[in-house]
């Protein structure tokens, strides 16, 4: 084996899965190879191993030899501060259920015409906690580059994903109304682990005091060193679930680091699917719409594309819906963008917190525990977040989100 892994993993544990995700029993695993499937600064909540297992099987009466690739994904090392903050908030359990349950009747309903996710291949609750997922990169996906930032045509790519998604948790909803309690907890609400508000208030401690080193904006550094200790709650506030909506089952950490795109020859992007599930919520799909749009397009998409971009969103959402016969009616354009000015005090809290970390280098990256003790997120420091921090601050000024803490004193 190529890398040093607990001694659960190996030959008869491999073989087990893949006995049982291609239902062959006749199936020999001879070695497996396993290195990180991704780099710090990727995924937070989870440690990622790609498998390459080796074996041999009965194929018309004599043994043929393949090689498969396969996705672990492990909850973090015991002791950790990530460790504590995955199981105090149920993100695994989140993501067992929609991937185990949910996302399997979303993809049935959308009849094999679109896939949203890889397989799941096997489940384990404990010792340790893991998903076993189909390895998405050996049939072509692979991740687009965060720190540029996603170009028109991945974003309505990715948009247009995001409709499907949305418009089939309607669907199941409607036909299980039970699916919608299964998904009531998300990142923001009063029982979340004190490690995820830590990481809400800290950073927007570290980000008040970065900018005020910056001449041109420094003067709002005060007003969002008052709102730190009030961060969270306006998230909780904000993302309050209100029946009266239109609500979906939402991704919940809907940014550029958690899709997967596939390309033509031409290195066009025709095909787009959703990676990690832990923070999926019942709610308004302008949370998604507000995550994606405040983290992953880039500066020209974010600044001239929105309008283009919520009307491919919505198209798609309401053909989809029609398509399914679902009895609930698709939100308008005035009502998606009536909610989402409602909530821009939710994409404020993104672009403060979430941002910085697809924005941060590779080589700058910190684990949680590193950021959690620091509050300096190396990512303030880039010049494309200076740039769009200088533009969006004046606005946030503007539209009164940088005096919420008033409401909370």
């Amino acid at each position: 084996m190529a890398l040093e892994t607990s001694t659960w993993l190996n030959l008869c544990f491999v073989e087990n899965i893949l006995r049982k995700s291609e239902d062959d029993n006749s199936i020999q695993v001879t070695d497996i190879f396993s290195k990180p499937a991704t780099t710090k600064g990727d995924n937070y909540t989870s440690d990622m191993i790609r498998i390459t297992a080796e074996y041999s099987r009965d194929q018309d009466s004599h043994r043929i030899k393949e090689k498969k690739s396969i996705i672990l994904k492990i909850l973090p090392e015991l002791g950790s501060v990530r460790q504590k903050l995955v199981i105090e908030s149920g993100l695994f359990h989140t993501e067992m259920s929609m991937m185990s349950n949910t996302l399997n009747k979303m993809i049935k309903l959308l009849e094999l015409k679109y896939r949203l996710s890889g397989k799941t291949l096997y489940v384990q609750n404990e010792d340790p906690m893991l998903l076993v997922i189909e390895d998405l990169a050996a049939i072509g996906f692979r991740m687009a580059d965060r720190l540029s930032g996603l170009d028109l045509d991945h974003s309505i790519l990715a948009l247009h994903g995001l409709a499907r998604f949305h418009a089939t948790s309607v669907a199941l909803c409607e036909k299980e109304p039970k699916q919608k309690e299964m998904y009531s907890k998300g990142q923001f609400n009063k029982q979340q682990s004190s490690e995820m508000k830590d990481i809400f208030i800290k950073c927007t401690k570290g980000l008040a005091e970065e900018i005020a080193h910056w001449p041109e904006v420094k003067q709002y550094s005060e007003k969002i060193a008052k709102l730190s200790d009030h961060i969270y709650q306006i998230g909780i506030d904000s993302t309050k679930l209100c029946d009266e909506e239109f609500n979906v089952i939402t991704h919940g950490d809907f940014h550029v680091s958690n899709m997967l795109f596939r390309y033509d020859n031409d290195g066009k992007p025709i095909d787009h699917m959703f990676v990690d599930f832990q923070m999926c919520v019942y709610a308004t799909p302008t949370l998604d719409l507000l995550f994606f749009l405040n983290t992953s397009p880039s500066l020209d998409v974010m600044e001239n594309n929105t309008n283009t971009l919520l009307n491919e969103y919505l198209g798609t959402l309401s053909a989809t819906m029609k398509q399914l016969n679902c009895k609930t009616q698709p939100p308008t354009m005035e009502e998606l963008k009536a909610t989402m000015k409602r909530k821009a005090d939710y994409g404020m809290i993104i672009f403060f917190v979430v941002l910085p970390f697809l924005l941060c280098s590779k080589a700058e990256a910190k684990d949680l525990d590193e950021l959690l003790s620091t509050g300096i997120n190396p990512g303030f420091k880039t010049e494309i977040y200076k740039k769009l921090m200088m533009k969006r601050l004046p606005l946030y000024d503007e539209w009164g989100l940088l005096d919420l803490y008033y409401a909370h004193t």
